[in-house]
């Protein structure tokens, strides 16, 4: 990365730290070679943080990275004072945010994978020197009797968090009629002020990083009667670690089965490109990156350049321009909503009979009904909905066909 590529994210890191809690007196930016292996930024700088710490009365250092737990201890001896590196507090945020039984279970997961292999850390001062048969300490007692107890909650938590996806496997299968769209994008993009535009839903809303950290599924509806899902998630960041992708992974299922997806954009951000970036390379990471996606630059009543805002529209000729809290733009993302859901449609046909109101309805629900006649105590339909959709209303019809042909047999 590029100086101004780290000022950036150092700022970024102040944001977060903002939203933890934590009030910033002093940001350092170090230019090395190499990380240094046993304090990542090396002896001297150490001491030059350390005599800061001092004389700011600092109680807590936060680093832009995620450090070693070797690093860690080294740092916390040289500074006297707790280290916090980026996955510490980002997980701090999240343990905040989280608001559902399984967004905090994850959120406990994910803090104890991170802090058992620094827990040796914790309890060095119970040790004894001496080497040799008869010679275990209390802090290696200690150390064991933690370590075992932080297995047995994870292995708990893991059987807590399988329980509650078939729960929601259960009620995904239920919602499978409505097709998908989700809203993805980086952290304060303005994702769950669209959702609550669109929907006209009550999400919480605040101006800080990571607002949001349960997912919200509304419905929204469209022409024709046609309705979908349009959900929100947690949003991304720069630098997000590989295992709290990981552990959020089924909070972000719901992005994973969507449909569509909506890649919400802060046009106003001065960064926003190197921001898309790290939304697409997370998309790759979880295997979604091929899906079909609309561009949504949205806060468009923020720029105060109108030639901006061409050059933006020339650019990016197939985005749509939105300002969620202003009601911009919001009929148009609609209509590109249902133009790309109707790309990948396909017409179908089925008889269902007469006494079969509710399964008429859900066809309304999934797709668009071109013809209905009435043949031999049969309704017939004629419609065109998604690929998927004409397999589950096909499934649908056949499984009430086979449920009759078995009562009449018995």
């Amino acid at each position: 990365m590029s100086r101004a590529q780290e000022q950036e994210s150092l700022e970024e890191l102040a944001a977060l730290a903002d939203t933890a809690g934590a009030e910033i007196v002093e940001s350092i930016l170090q230019d090395r070679h190499g990380v240094d292996s046993a304090t990542f930024i090396g002896a001297g700088k150490v001491h030059q943080i350390a005599k800061k710490v001092m004389d700011l009365d600092v109680q807590v250092v936060i680093f832009d990275a995620d450090l070693s737990p070797v690093q860690m201890k080294n740092l916390e001896n040289g500074v006297k004072r707790k280290v916090v590196d980026r996955s510490g507090l980002i997980l701090d945020i999240f343990a905040r945010r989280a608001r559902t039984r399984e967004a905090q279970i994850q959120v406990e997961l994910a803090q104890l994978k991170y802090l058992f292999p620094r827990l040796t850390r914790r309890w060095t001062h119970l040790s004894r020197q001496e080497a040799g048969i008869g010679t275990r300490g209390p802090g290696e007692t200690q150390l064991e009797v933690d370590r075992r107890n932080i297995r047995k909650r994870i292995k708990h938590l893991e059987e807590d968090l399988r329980k509650i996806e078939l729960q929601r496997e259960v009620r995904r299968k239920k919602r499978q009629r409505f097709m998908r769209v989700a809203l993805v994008g980086y952290t304060n993009v303005g994702k769950s002020s669209l959702l609550n535009a669109m929907a006209d839903a009550e999400v919480f809303v605040e101006d800080r990083l990571f607002a949001t950290l349960d997912a919200t599924i509304r419905t929204l509806s469209l022409q024709d009667h046609q309705k979908i899902l349009l959900i929100d998630t947690v949003g991304f960041i720069r630098k997000l670690p590989p295992h709290l992708v990981a552990s959020f992974r089924s909070t972000l299922e719901e992005t994973i089965e969507a449909d569509l997806l909506l890649h919400v954009v802060d046009v106003n951000h001065p960064h926003f490109e190197e921001q898309i970036g790290t939304v697409q390379e997370v998309l790759r990471d979880l295997g979604i990156d091929k899906k079909p996606m609309i561009t949504v630059f949205n806060k468009v009543d923020l720029l105060k350049d109108p030639n901006s805002f061409s050059d933006l529209q020339q650019h990016f000729h197939r985005a749509v321009f939105t300002s969620a809290l202003k009601g911009i733009g919001l009929e148009a993302l609609r209509q590109e909503i249902v133009r790309l859901l109707e790309s990948g449609e396909q017409e179908g046909e089925v008889r269902v009979p007469l006494d079969q109101t509710r399964t008429v309805s859900i066809i309304y629900e999934m797709g668009k009904v071109l013809e209905k006649r009435y043949e031999d105590g049969m309704v017939v339909i004629r419609f065109r909905a998604a690929a998927e959709n004409v397999k589950r209303i096909q499934t649908l019809v056949g499984k009430i066909r086979d449920d009759a042909n078995t009562y009449r047999g018995q």
